[in-house]
This record gives structure tokens, sequence and C-alpha cells, in this order.
């Protein structure tokens, strides 16, 4: 647990597990809370893809998973990434997009139609061929940062599906939930936890390099 009080708790989740039980029958961040805090309504106001690591916050109860969804349903969340990107960016960038979620493929689609959506990227280090972004979307749409990165020509390392070269041997990406941040619903007071970055051969070398 990254941390909690009697309304609201916000935890890591690894890279390769999923936010809540699917399919596949791998176990899931939410059971597990779940068996953790028996007797409480814990709910899932959000969620992020499989493959990418992070904060996750979660309601305690009922009223608690209500308010979270109404604050994240106006936008009232701020959610911050990490991302580790092909090739060289440089400065403060907007990048804006239309995204269609295709469900046959399961993928994002930059379209004619769909959401319009805009990413916040700013350069936080750059190496011989990855660039480490800090990452604000602006939207929340299926996939929207891995599609708005991979169609401005800076696909996530590891990210197959949506233009890197080769992926991760653990099937990761090198995409992280960095901090999430918001007004708390019940106190009023401001609200910002971080999850560090997960201890990998990915990470490794950006792990000394404090985000601005």
């Amino acid at each position: 647990m990254l941390w909690g009080d009697a309304h609201l708790l916000a935890v890591f989740k690894p890279a390769g597990m999923p936010v809540q039980a699917d399919p596949t029958g791998t176990p899931d961040l939410l059971s597990a809370v779940r068996l953790m805090h028996p007797g409480e309504a814990i709910g899932l106001p959000h969620r992020i893809d499989r493959p990418v690591s992070g904060v996750v916050l979660l309601g305690r109860t009922p009223e608690a998973l209500q308010a979270l969804n109404r604050l994240f349903r106006e936008r009232a969340v701020q959610k911050t990434y990490l991302a580790v990107v092909t090739g060289a960016v440089d400065g403060d960038l907007t990048l804006e997009h239309t995204l269609f979620h295709d469900a046959k493929a399961h993928r994002a689609r930059v379209s004619d139609r769909g959401v319009p959506v805009s990413l916040m990227l700013r350069s936080v280090l750059r190496g011989d061929r990855y660039t480490l972004v800090e990452v604000r979307p602006q939207g929340g749409a299926f996939h929207q940062i891995r599609a708005q990165l991979a169609a401005a020509g800076h696909p996530i390392r590891g990210d197959v599906k949506y233009g890197a070269r080769r992926g991760e041997r653990d099937r990761s990406i090198a995409l992280h939930a960095w901090s999430i941040a918001m007004q708390h619903p019940f106190t009023g007071e401001a609200l910002r936890v971080e999850a560090p970055l997960p201890d990998t051969p990915t990470w490794a070398p950006w792990r000394t390099i404090p985000p601005a």
C-alpha cells in the first residue's frame, strides 16, 4: 500500500497484473486488495493497462467509490505518468489527436471520428536511443497515451502493439503511473500520491533521475 485513510486506498500495481479479474484467471489487483481488507466494500474507480505499472486509487466504502467516480468523471483528478519512449524528445510538447477505439483489434487508432484528446509531454532525460518523458493525459480515452505517443513517432519501449521494435521479456511496457493528485473528497485537503519506479532492468537506467 502506498497510502490510505478511512475512505481511500492508493496501491502499487506491478506491470503484468490486471487491475481486475479477466478471462485469463491471472491474479488481479482488486481481488488481492479485497482479500487484504475483508469486510470492506473496496471499489475501483479507474484502471491502468495490464502491462503498465504504478499507482491505482480505490474506495473503501460505497460513498467513497461514488465520490471518486464523480471526481474522475469531472476530470478533477490529475494523473502523471513517466514513459521511456523511442527517439529524441526535447522541451515541452502538447499532442492533439482524435482517437477511435477499435474494439475488434483491441487498440486505439488516430481517426477523423472518435474522441478528441490531448497529451502534455515534458522531456526529463535523453539517452542514446530513448527519452524519459513526463506525460499528463487530458481526456482518458482507451490506450490514449500509448496511441498518441506512437502517432507522434515516439512509441513506448516494449509496446509492440503500438510500434515498438521489440517487446520486453516480462511483457511490460515502459509506462508508469507515477502520481495521482486531487482534492480529497471528504477532507478537502490536497492529496498527491507517488509510486516509485519498478525495480526492473527496463527502468534501471532512469531510477536515479528524479523528475523535476
